[in-house]
């Protein structure tokens, strides 16, 4: 709790923030979060229904619903140019959205890696160039931030080519980390474990409850919510949190730890 007259921890102060993926989900929990603590947000996702009922939990009134097909990456520019026509400078994006598919490798199929790196790795490079042009993005800094995931740090069968995206999106992160530091502009990452979304719930359902007991084991703080993402993420964009830059934080339950 803050004091009479200091400002709390972790407020945005109506600043304007970009989040994809937010229909559902780990992006609807960071959008509710981020709104929860002053920020403004452009809500992007290819479901109208879902973005408009995380405008409703979040604040309409504080909310712009943006559709769009990231894996369409040729459109994302001129998209993210008219939205801050409309709403004034920007002061971060979070890119929430993501694709997967479980493969073995003798089921590799290129055309389905080239769908997971449109989304996962190069609609996220596009928005961060998009939103930090000097004509959109604010004069005194931000913060760009991108899910990844623990599987771009360890293996898993059947992931490659998902574990190969957010491996890549970790990399690329560090090196725009580096590039965009003069402009007071902080770029990190978060990699979550198993998190509890209708995705998740979606995938499990093909699995018999053995199965689903063996992955669950696997966490020493069981499976997260979407809510657990959605605070650290809220911490990483943060103007309070401006000297951290080109981290990856771990959500994960103690996963990696054993």
């Amino acid at each position: 709790m803050a004091l009479a007259g200091e400002t709390p921890f972790l407020d945005f102060g109506g600043r304007w923030i970009v989040v994809t993926g937010a229909s559902s989900g780990i992006g609807r929990a960071i959008s509710i979060e981020l709104a929860r603590r002053g920020a403004s947000l452009v809500l992007i996702g290819r479901n109208e229904t879902g973005l408009k009922e995380t405008a409703r939990l979040a604040g309409e009134d504080v909310c712009r619903l943006l559709m769009m097909d990231l894996a369409q990456t040729a459109t994302i520019h001129e998209r993210l140019q008219d939205v801050a026509g409309r709403t004034g400078r920007l002061y971060g994006l979070c890119h929430a959205a993501g694709v997967t598919e479980t493969r073995p490798l003798n089921a590799f199929r290129a055309e389905t890696f080239r769908a997971m790196i449109e989304v996962n790795l190069t609609a996220g490079l596009e928005l961060a160039r998009s939103v930090t042009r000097r004509d959109v993005f604010a004069e005194d800094g931000g913060a760009i931030l991108l899910i990844a995931s623990v599987y771009g740090s360890v293996g898993m069968p059947g992931q490659a080519g998902y574990c190969a995206t957010k491996g890549a999106l970790l990399a690329a992160a560090r090196a725009l980390a580096m590039e965009l530091a003069r402009r007071r502009i902080r770029v990190n990452t978060l990699s979550p474990g198993l998190v509890r979304t209708p995705m998740t719930d979606a995938a499990f359902a093909g699995l018999d409850p053995r199965q689903v007991q063996e992955i669950e084991s696997a966490y020493p703080l069981g499976v997260g919510q979407p809510e657990d993402v959605a605070r650290a993420a809220a911490f990483l964009l943060a103007p309070q949190t401006r000297w951290i830059t080109g981290i990856d934080l771990c959500i994960d339950g103690g996963y990696t730890a054993r």
